[in-house]
């Protein structure tokens, strides 16, 4: 090979110690020190992967009612000429569909039983949609479009409630349920409440609970009269890719202007996507210790390493090496464990989190036990997403943490005196 003798040198030792010709203890702490790296970056990339997983799966049950980006008048009210705002959020390459809609907190009230006094009231989110239009935007009124959201139409006052709010107004299909608008109607009696009677057309369940309990949809016609409006309240979009929605949302904020207010989804949700990256950042810098601290054990191999090698090293020293390329020599012996490390860690960890859907139930059937039960978790898979993003930075700062731990040592080991050395030798 034509490499330079400290490449050739650095890589001899770390053969010669993995074979057992050198110091049989500096060659185990040497393979734990490299395994406790693999391990840690193997850590690192699978709890990732199962929290993209999970936030990825609590995305889509989000997205699956709600748009990705919503623009809505600034002051609350109508949006003025929604069509032209339509058609310039479309002109958005990253845009791929928009309709028109209308929310509106509303308190929806329901008999508890047949013929009771007692009635059974819930605060709820009503959402005036166009079926058609609905189900080219979220995947949940996809499903239901060719069904219950279907019955939506003009004037027949119907509603389609989430699956806890029906369970809470202890309503099901056919029932009627009593919507009562935030603003009252003036008369000559005082301001009375609008109210208005729908007869529940159906449920949808996203299995997420928040929207389940706390949404309903009617049709964009109904809620434009009942809640006296004379259009649209905003207009929803979706774009080909959901992860851009602060980028665009941004986007077309400049570019509709300030009559308008842009809201993405993650705006919408803000407190659990915070807390989701939050605790993402702080489970890297944990595992990352882990990390470090095996890392770091390649300090006291490579200083037992100096220790055994001084004469090998005043020979070169008198044969003319110079002490940086003594420097060099264990540099690349510590950076050859810290690489195997990190490759090792990074093909055992890509295994397990692309076959943890394997992996986890054969530990379950093994140990009889259930990790996700369905009666208590609405996801009962453990989910796995690794991505290139979290991958590549896992790599390169194991690596870094491994050449960080090589240079106090290979100083150490460049100071040694010849004279010193070789004296007793």
């Amino acid at each position: 090979m034509n490499w330079p003798f400290e490449w050739q040198l650095g890589w001899r030792y770390t053969r010669s110690g993995r074979a057992g010709r050198s110091n049989g203890f500096i060659s185990f702490i040497s393979g734990v020190s490299t395994l406790g790296i693999a391990l840690g970056v193997a850590a690192l990339i699978i709890v990732l992967s199962v929290m993209n997983g999970f936030q990825k799966e609590v995305t889509d049950r989000m997205l699956s009612v709600l748009p990705h980006i919503e623009v809505v008048a600034a002051d609350g009210g109508a949006l003025a000429d929604w069509q032209a705002v339509a058609a310039r959020s479309r002109a958005n390459p990253a845009v791929k569909a928009a309709a028109p809609f209308i929310a509106m907190q509303s308190l929806l009230v329901a008999a508890s039983d047949a013929g009771a006094t007692r009635a059974q009231l819930q605060g709820t989110v009503v959402r005036g949609i166009v079926p058609a239009e609905e189900a080219r935007l979220t995947g949940l009124a996809a499903r239901l479009h060719s069904g219950t959201l279907a019955a939506l139409q003009p004037s027949a006052w119907r509603i389609v409630l989430g699956s806890e709010l029906a369970r809470a107004l202890g309503v099901r299909s056919g029932d009627t349920v009593t919507v009562v608008a935030p603003s009252g109607q003036v008369t000559p009696a005082g301001v009375l409440p609008r109210l208005k009677r729908f007869t529940v057309a159906g449920t949808f369940e996203s299995g997420y609970y928040e929207y389940d309990r706390t949404m309903a949809w009617i049709h964009l016609d109904d809620a434009q009269r009942l809640y006296r409006l004379e259009g649209p309240g905003g207009v929803q979009l979706e774009l080909h890719d959901l992860y851009a929605a602060r980028r665009v949302a941004q986007e077309l904020a400049a570019a509709l202007g300030p009559a308008v207010s842009v809201r993405d989804w993650t705006h919408s949700n803000r407190n659990w996507y915070d807390a989701v990256q939050i605790e993402k950042r702080l489970m890297a810098i944990i595992l990352t210790l882990v990390v470090a601290v095996a890392a770091f054990n390649l300090v006291s191999t490579l200083v037992m390493t100096v220790t055994d090698k001084r004469a090998d090293i005043a020979i070169l020293r008198t044969l003319g090496a110079s002490p940086r390329s003594v420097m060099g020599i264990f540099v690349v012996q510590g950076a050859t464990a810290g690489v195997l490390g990190t490759l090792g860690g990074l093909v055992l960890g890509l295994l397990v989190a692309t076959n943890i859907d394997v992996i986890v139930p054969a530990i379950e059937r093994a140990l009889g036990i259930a990790f996700l039960p369905g009666s208590i978790y609405l996801i009962s898979r453990m989910p796995s997403d690794p991505r290139l993003a979290d991958v590549l930075p896992i790599a390169l700062v194991s690596l870094l943490l491994a050449f960080a731990a090589t240079l106090y040592p290979s100083w150490r080991a460049a100071q040694v005196n010849p004279a010193e050395a070789l004296r007793y030798e």
